[in-house]
C-alpha cells in the first residue's frame, strides 16, 4: 500500500466533534481542513481551518464540495451517514464516519463494491477504537472464550436521579438505548435488547453498572463468529441509570414516542462538559495451553487544543477518526472499498500522532498494576 497526499480535507458539521476533528488535524498533520455546516459560517483568520455554509441535503451542492477534497470526514447526524457516502462513494472520496447507526453502515457497505475509494464507517470511540481493542486482543489467545467490551462517557458531577447528564448527542443516546444489540452468545450471532444485561462492579473502588446498547461493535460480530464463544458490548453509567431509563422508555412506552422522548430529555437533562471517558476491556481463552484473562483500561479526561478546552468524549471521539486518517495516509489501510474498524491494528493506531489520548490501552491492567507496585517499592 502506497502512502496518500492529501491537499485539504473536508469535514462535514460544525459542531463539537467536528471542530474538535478538524483542529486535530489541523495541529497534528498541518493539513488544511474544510468544516462544513449548514449554520452561516463565522469569518475566521485560521489559516488552516476555513469554515463554510453548505446544506447536505443539496445534492449539487454536496456534490461540488466532496469534488474538491480527497477525504470527507462526515460528523454530522447518523441519518445522514448513507447520503454522504454515497456521493463520496460516486467521486471515489476517501469516506469516514462516527455513526453508531447498524442500519447506516450496513447501506454503506452495500456501496463499496463499485467504490474507488476507502468507505471506513464507525471510526469514533464506540463503535470505532473498542472494536480495534477487541480484535487486538482477540489475536492474543489460542482459542478465545469471552470477550467483553465496555465504554462510558460520564458525567464527573452528575446530581439528578438519573446520574447523568449529556456529555454528547442526544440523538446518539436515544438511538443506542432503543435499537436491537448485537452480540455472540455460545458461538451465535443473536440480537439482544438495549438496557438488559445488566451488571455492576467497580474500578479503583468506584461503583459502576453497565448494560447492552446498540451500535458499539460495530462489524466485530462479523469478523469473530467462529472465533469466540461469547462477545458482547456494553454501556457503563453510575448505579441507578438503568433503573431510570427502563421506566421511561418502558413503563412510561416513550421507546414508542421517540420524538417526545428527545423532548423530554433536551427539558430536563443538562449538558455537561465535566466528563470521564472509561474503556474497559477483558478477554479470556487458552493461550499456550492454560486458561487465561487479559484486561485492558483507560480513563480519559478533557484537555486543552489549538486553544480550546475540549471534553473528553471530543477528545477520544476525533482521537479515533484522526487516528485511521493518519494510517491511510501512511498507506497502512486498503485504499478502496469497505474497512471496519477491527482492520486496523491497535499498536499502529496507539503510534499515530493522536494515539496519545488512548496511551493506557497499549499496556494490559495487570502489567500496569505490576509496574506500579514496583515503583512504589
Amino acid at each position: 500500500m502506497s502512502k496518500l497526499h492529501v491537499k485539504r480535507v473536508l469535514v462535514l458539521g460544525g459542531g463539537k466533534v467536528g471542530s474538535t476533528v478538524a483542529d486535530m488535524i489541523a495541529l497534528y498533520h498541518r493539513i488544511p481542513v474544510t468544516l462544513a455546516d449548514q449554520r452561516t459560517a463565522k469569518p475566521s483568520s485560521d489559516p488552516l481551518v476555513r469554515e463554510i455554509t453548505l446544506n447536505v441535503e443539496d445534492e449539487a451542492a454536496l456534490a461540488c464540495e466532496l469534488a474538491s477534497h480527497t477525504v470527507v470526514i462526515n460528523a454530522l447526524p447518523f441519518f445522514l451517514a448513507a447520503r454522504v457516502a454515497t456521493q463520496a462513494a460516486r467521486l471515489g472520496v476517501h469516506y469516514f464516519d462516527l455513526t453508531e447507526d447498524v442500519a447506516a453502515t450496513h447501506a454503506i457497505r452495500l456501496l463499496s463494491g463499485e467504490a474507488r475509494s476507502l468507505l471506513m464507517p464507525q471510526s469514533g470511540l464506540a463503535p470505532g477504537v473498542i472494536g480495534m481493542l477487541g480484535g487486538h486482543l482477540a489475536g492474543h489467545f489460542d482459542e478465545l472464550y469471552d470477550l467483553r467490551l465496555r465504554v462510558g462517557a460520564l458525567t464527573r458531577n452528575a446530581t439528578n436521579s438519573l446520574r447523568y447528564n449529556f456529555t454528547w448527542s442526544i440523538d446518539g443516546v436515544i438511538n443506542e438505548y432503543c435499537n436491537s444489540c448485537d452480540a455472540i452468545v455460545n458461538g451465535q450471532v443473536v440480537s439482544v435488547q438495549a438496557l438488559e444485561g445488566h451488571e455492576t462492579f467497580t474500578l479503583d473502588a468506584e461503583a459502576f453498572e453497565a448494560f447492552n446498547t446498540s451500535g458499539g461493535l460495530g462489524t466485530l460480530c462479523e469478523t469473530l463468529h467462529g472465533k469466540v464463544r461469547n462477545l458482547d458490548y456494553k454501556t457503563i453509567r453510575y448505579p441507578g441509570h438503568r433503573e431510570a431509563m427502563n421506566f421511561l422508555l418502558h413503563d412510561l412506552r416513550l421507546i414508542e414516542r421517540r420524538d417526545l422522548l428527545r423532548q423530554v430529555l433536551e427539558h430536563a437533562v443538562p449538558h455537561s462538559r465535566e466528563d470521564v471517558v472509561i474503556l474497559f476491556a477483558s478477554a479470556s481463552g487458552l493461550r499456550d495451553g492454560r486458561f487465561e484473562q487479559e484486561t485492558r483500561v483507560s480513563r480519559v479526561f478533557g484537555a486543552p487544543l489549538r486553544g480550546k478546552d475540549r471534553t473528553a468524549i471530543e477528545l477520544t471521539t476525533a482521537a479515533g477518526v484522526v487516528g485511521v486518517f493518519e494510517l491511510l495516509l501512511q498507506g497502512k489501510l486498503p485504499a478502496r472499498g469497505f474497512v471496519g474498524q477491527e482492520q486496523a491494528p491497535l499498536e499502529e493506531f496507539l503510534a499515530t500522532r493522536v494515539g496519545h489520548y488512548y496511551k493506557g490501552l497499549g499496556v494490559s491492567a495487570a502489567a500496569r498494576s505490576s509496574g506500579q507496585e514496583l515503583a512504589e517499592a
